[in-house]
């Protein structure tokens, strides 16, 4: 017999061993009846326990209350005396087809964060509408949600068909409108399915009363989805919970989340950026005597030793060094609020991804989605139970993965006090992966010291060497104020040199694009330039946009944090875009430029400038004299 029909043959032996495991959230606007449809579903595929269904009739018939099926999810005493779901419930059922987790989420708004709570461990959805009702708010709002935690597999039960004599038409109204939704956020529903929860139709069994409907049941809509890919087939992501200390060995524990780890693998610890290889796999579920095991793949609890003692610490996540997760401090989330205090531009909360905790700042506040009519609006807080776009910055490095990439390891929670807040999803856009950027790569090297001092220099050439960073949006004035600048102070004898955005672009900097990771790239090659200027006495100038913060505080590390001063000209997009001296608002208008610094990419104003030059208001004449007379302030020998 050949290998393939040896397997076939134990397949058929053993059915259990091809099944596979779905978790499935169900919700819905509170009383639309998602714990009923559970109920009956549980029934009507004969998953419940021996007794169970006596033991509900028992129970409502002690109540003197109609038979309920939602008693079976709903186990709390106060959801039976309000008639609502509060808390997640998590069981399980099985039809020929696989394994469920049904995961039964609350639809009342106030319980809003158990529902994300569920379905954020979900591969698909069930979400239910009431057919006398239609779509509610909450249902736009839950269909938000889901897209917005990234679950894709979304099927629709119109509830409660036999309140309204299972019309076609009122359903056919309720299909359309709730497609439509859907399709404007980016989720196509698989299935939109007409049922009756509690007589039964179309729950396992096509309904009879219900001729019109082609499609397939409830059941049979769930056995078509599929599970999310397995996990130990992604990149290693590995959170250290804790580091312990057993006779000569340091033991670094923590739950595998996605990948696998060998022993002998080159891993990286992320954001320390230290490096080793695995020694050992240490698994608390080991035999004495027996030998350890080789690998811990995902959703294994694990400790692991390395082949030298480096200190690493809870909260850095381990990876594979070709796999490595993003490494930044600012980065764009869609974030769900859930806090009782309105979320504020300014303010700080804790950040928890995965094992980490960091504070975080609000930096920015972008807009407001309406998740009704998914209309943007601007604000300087966000209320409870709203979905924003917020650009959030770290005092630390960060490692994280985009959620678009890494669905598991690119979401996050806020903790305002001790209380969860609100979550979200990363994204990246418009900002650099700054791991390159803070990663040194070379070895064996030593600075040379000079032998000329700065003092000397300084004496020299009659004022001390520096560095004016000017950083604004193009078309604020930049170029035309350093250029104008540097000939007034060479006309006063000062040894100064401008570095301009373009100039640089056609040597040093040719062969970067403007992409995020290549902007942070072409500052923090201007700064070491620059930096090398300032050292050897000279002022340089710089005009750059440069528009994120973190890169204008990497330029004034190299200069050691002296002889740096950032000076801001200022002038809001209106004012620059009237200008237009180059032409790049219209092109970026118009579609041609792709990441522009003020239309489709970001600018991070200066917190704390030495000096802000306000061209909008000043002319370019009194620009230049307020900056000649810092610079024979700062500069003066």
């Amino acid at each position: 017999m050949s290998e393939s029909k040896v397997r076939l043959a134990a397949v058929n032996q053993n059915p259990a061993a091809t099944r596979d495991l779905l978790r499935i959230v169900i919700v819905g606007h509170v009383d639309h009846g998602k714990s009923t449809l559970v109920g009956r579903m549980f029934h009507d595929t004969g998953s419940l326990p021996d007794g169970k269904y006596e033991a509900i009739k028992a129970v409502c018939e002690k109540r003197g209350v109609p038979f309920e099926w939602a008693f079976l999810m709903d186990a709390l005493q106060a959801e039976r005396d309000q008639g609502i779901t509060i808390d997640t419930s998590q069981i399980w059922f099985k039809t020929d087809a696989r394994d469920y987790t049904i995961i039964d989420a609350p639809g009342h708004k106030e319980f809003l964060k158990n529902m994300i709570t569920g379905a954020a461990q979900s591969d698909a959805a069930l979400l239910i509408i009431d057919a006398a009702e239609g779509v509610r708010e909450q249902s736009r709002r839950h269909g938000y949600l889901l897209h917005l935690l990234g679950i894709r597999q979304v099927a629709v039960a119109v509830n409660k068909m036999d309140l309204i004599g299972y019309e076609k038409e009122q359903f056919d109204l309720i299909e359309q409108e709730y497609r439509d939704y859907l399709a404007s956020i980016g989720v196509t529903p698989t299935f939109v399915i007409p049922v009756s929860a509690r007589q039964g139709d179309n729950i396992v069994t096509q309904s009879t009363a219900m001729p019109w409907y082609k499609g397939p049941t409830i059941v049979r809509a769930l056995d078509s989805f599929m599970p999310n890919a397995s996990p130990v087939d992604r990149p290693l992501r590995f959170p250290v919970q804790d580091v312990y200390k057993f006779d000569q060995r340091r033991i670094i524990a923590g739950r595998i989340e996605e990948g696998r780890i060998k022993v002998g693998d080159e891993i990286i610890f992320s954001p320390s950026n230290k490096t080793a290889r695995v020694q050992s796999i240490e698994a608390w579920s080991a035999i004495p005597g027996k030998p350890l095991p080789q690998e811990g793949v995902a959703g294994e609890s694990i400790g692991i030793t390395l082949d030298e003692q480096i200190f690493v610490e809870r909260g850095e996540l381990i990876s594979h060094i070709a796999h490595a997760p993003i490494e930044t401090d600012v980065f764009r989330a869609r974030i769900f609020w859930l806090g009782h205090e309105p979320m504020m531009k300014g303010k700080s909360y804790r950040i928890k991804l995965g094992t980490m905790e960091a504070p975080v700042t609000v930096q920015s506040i972008e807009s407001i989605i309406d998740t009704s009519d998914l209309s943007n609006t601007s604000s300087h807080q966000v209320e409870r139970n709203q979905v924003a776009e917020v650009v959030l910055r770290s005092r630390r490095m960060l490692a994280l993965d985009e959620f678009n990439s890494a669905p598991k390891t690119g979401r996050f929670v806020l903790i305002d006090k001790y209380d969860i807040a609100g979550g979200g999803i990363i994204s990246m856009e418009g900002y650099a992966n700054q791991r390159d950027l803070i990663t040194a790569r070379s070895t064996n090297i030593t600075r040379v010291e000079h032998g000329i001092t700065p003092e000397a220099r300084a004496f020299r050439n009659g004022h001390r060497g520096g560095v004016l960073w000017f950083t604004g949006l193009s078309g604020a004035g930049k170029s035309t104020v350093a250029v104008a600048l540097e000939k007034k102070l060479f006309e006063k004898g000062y040894n100064v040199y401008v570095l301009d955005g373009d100039n640089v672009r056609h040597g040093l900097n040719a062969n970067l694009s403007f992409s995020p990771e290549d902007r942070a790239e072409n500052i923090r090659r201007v700064g070491e330039v620059s930096a090398l200027f300032a050292r050897a006495g000279m002022i340089a100038i710089t005009s750059f946009i440069s528009p994120y913060r973190s890169d204008r505080d990497r330029a004034r590390a190299a200069m050691n944090g002296t002889d740096f001063h950032e000076i801001y000209v200022k002038a809001d997009v209106a004012t620059c875009e009237a200008r237009d001296p180059k032409g790049l608002y219209k092109k970026a208008r118009a579609g041609e430029i792709k990441d522009f610094t003020g239309i489709s990419a970001p600018y991070e104003e200066p917190e704390n400038a030495e000096l802000v030059l306000d061209t909008s208001a000043l002319s370019v004449e009194e620009s230049v004299e307020r900056l000649v007379n810092y610079v024979e302030m700062k500069f003066k020998v």
